[in-house]
């Protein structure tokens, strides 16, 4: 990584020539360990943090794999592979980014020494499928149920996810707002389906200053809007609101329009047509006795008279996707046009509008609605870095709080949902014998060549709980030891303390994660293993030259390589 305020560029042996056969899967196998190595330190509770410049001489500070891999530039492009990873597990689970990176990694790093063995890449695959079935088994077997009304299970599991965070000494706050938030948008269709879209619905303002303390959900939506007119209402009980996303104001024609004036009062009179339209929209508007009219487009000067005249207060220029959420918060319906408008058009079901000035801006606040479908997280803290930082880690538990409203089950954490997974792995590949499964008794088992890269998949789930011991600062040897010897007896629910390092009983201590996001992580991690497996050639494109004066092929002056290679 480069420092200087410059862009941290992280460039891995990017060879010019073709790369094919063993020498390109172990410069993929490579790229992926280092990818791998530089967020290993950002597993569990004692995380370190990393500190990232960015082209603008600006500076990141987080514990977030995601949020470090989406910064880091790389050149490689099985590194663009991995950073690829957490992206999809973000965007899946909201959470388990650093440890599907460290777990793909290491996956990659045990199929070198099967690969040294000459074990075919094809055979490789295939026993890390048979893996993935299994471990897929193991934590079905492990998980339990959890009751998604009950507040105190809930909180605890979002716990869990906030406690390794930089929120986490404000994780009781942080458990209720991501709860809080997840609970207004779940939605369930006629079909029984539910449906949790937090990015949409539940929108997160942070305003700097006041304290952490401060932050809160709230039953309504929040806008950076001030009202178009001073003299217009600032408080309003029990608004009746109507949403449009049209212009309130005279829309000239640019280019098709020629008008010709031979007297001064055709002038005047065409200034007063304009005048005339505007105000025939606003009166129509008006028919429906609105308290609040807030549109996407602007609204002129005439308008914003005749709706001040008329008390009505008004909101210029909102954004689409804030329209969409007060609509789903007031029970109004967005208009195209104010001659389409209908009384069942209008909110009805916000209890206050208000706006209040916070530092040297004004927000809008459109709050008590009445079963709102969508909300705002309003956040405040010290400054804008640590809100960022809340901002990521709060996305992170409200992505925990959906998936187990989807999937109501919960593994074991600390390593021991992983280390389970590698025991039981082992266990299955000694017990084989003919083609049977001796543990399972039946067929379909693996066998020969098969075993080894199967318990390469074993030994590379212990990762897991060894970087949790390394990072806590303990001994890793004898911890795991201790911990291998607790699941050899079946006792599944044994993991990490990532605070001290040492092993405790994951059911006493309280950690649990959500089933879906292991699932996920174990998905994600083994089926990105087997492409990058797949790769046997790594050849860079170039681009052709213009035929004068390029070279043949446009090897010469601005391919691809040189850009890479320059960097």
């Amino acid at each position: 990584m480069q420092a200087g305020g410059q862009t941290p560029v992280f460039v891995m042996n990017t060879a010019p020539e073709r790369q094919s056969g063993r020498k390109a899967q172990i410069s993929n196998i490579t790229a992926a360990k280092t990818i791998a190595d530089v967020i290993r330190t950002c597993l569990g509770p004692k995380a370190m943090l990393k500190m990232i410049l960015d082209p603008m001489g600006g500076i990141l500070l987080t514990n977030d794999g995601n949020a470090i891999l989406r910064e880091i530039d790389v050149a490689h492009p099985a590194a663009k592979n991995m950073i690829e990873l957490s992206r999809t597990q973000d965007e899946e689970c909201g959470d388990g980014t650093t440890s599907v990176i460290i777990l793909a990694g290491e996956i990659l790093a045990q199929s070198l020494s099967q690969l040294n063995r000459d074990i075919h890449p094809v055979v490789i695959i295939s026993a890390y499928n048979k893996a993935l079935t299994h471990a897929l088994e193991i934590i079905d077997s492990i998980s339990i149920p959890i009751d998604t009304s009950n507040d105190d299970e809930m909180t605890s599991l979002i716990k869990t996810s906030i406690g390794t965070k930089f929120v986490s000494r404000w994780s009781d706050l942080m458990c209720r707002l991501a709860l809080q938030a997840v609970r207004i948008v779940s939605k369930e269709d006629d079909g029984g389906n539910k449906t949790v879209d937090i990015k949409r619905y539940a929108r997160v303002e942070k305003i700097p200053g006041g304290e952490i303390e401060e932050s809160r959900v709230l039953d309504g939506i929040l806008l950076n809007k001030d009202i178009t007119h001073p003299s217009m209402r600032r408080r309003i009980a029990n608004p009746r609101i109507i949403l449009l996303d049209c212009p309130l104001e005279y829309k000239k024609g640019e280019s098709q329009t020629n008008m010709e004036f031979s007297k001064e009062s055709d002038w005047a009179r065409a200034q007063e047509i304009e005048e005339e339209q505007v105000i025939q929209q606003c009166k129509r508007i008006l028919e429906f006795k609105p308290d609040l009219v807030i549109t996407e487009k602007g609204v002129s000067d005439t308008a914003q008279h005749v709706f001040n005249r008329a008390n009505v207060s008004a909101l210029r220029r909102v954004r689409k996707s804030d329209n969409n959420r007060i609509a789903l918060a007031t029970g109004a319906t967005i208009v195209n046009r104010p001659e389409d408008l209908r009384e069942s058009d209008v909110g009805t079901q916000c209890g206050l509008f208000n706006i209040e000035k916070i530092g040297d801006e004004y927000f809008t606040f459109l709050t008590g609605c009445k079963n709102p479908k969508a909300c705002t997280i309003l956040l405040r803290g010290p400054s804008k870095d640590i809100l960022n930082e809340i901002d990521r880690n709060l996305a992170d538990a409200m992505g925990v709080a959906r998936n187990v409203v989807f999937n109501p089950r919960l593994a074991p954490g600390g390593g021991a949902a992983e280390m389970a997974i590698s025991v039981g792995l082992h266990a299955r590949a000694r017990a084989i014998g003919g083609g049977k499964d001796s543990a399972t008794g039946t067929k379909g088992a693996v066998t020969g060549v098969e075993t080894w890269p199967y318990r390469a998949v074993a030994d590379a789930m212990e990762v897991i709980p060894r970087t949790l011991v390394q990072n806590s600062g303990g001994n890793a040897i004898r911890v795991l030891t201790e911990l291998r010897a607790k699941h050899a007896n079946g006792e599944h629910s044994w993991g990490v303390d990532g605070e001290t390092g040492k092993i405790v009983d994951m059911k006493t201590y309280g950690l649990y994660e959500s089933a879906s996001v292991k699932i996920q992580i174990l998905k994600t991690a083994i089926e990105a293993a087997r492409m990058l497996l797949r790769v046997d050639d790594v050849v860079q494109a170039t681009r052709k030259e213009k035929e004068q004066g390029g070279a043949p092929g446009g090897m010469e002056g601005g391919g691809p390589e040189e850009a890479m290679m320059e960097q």
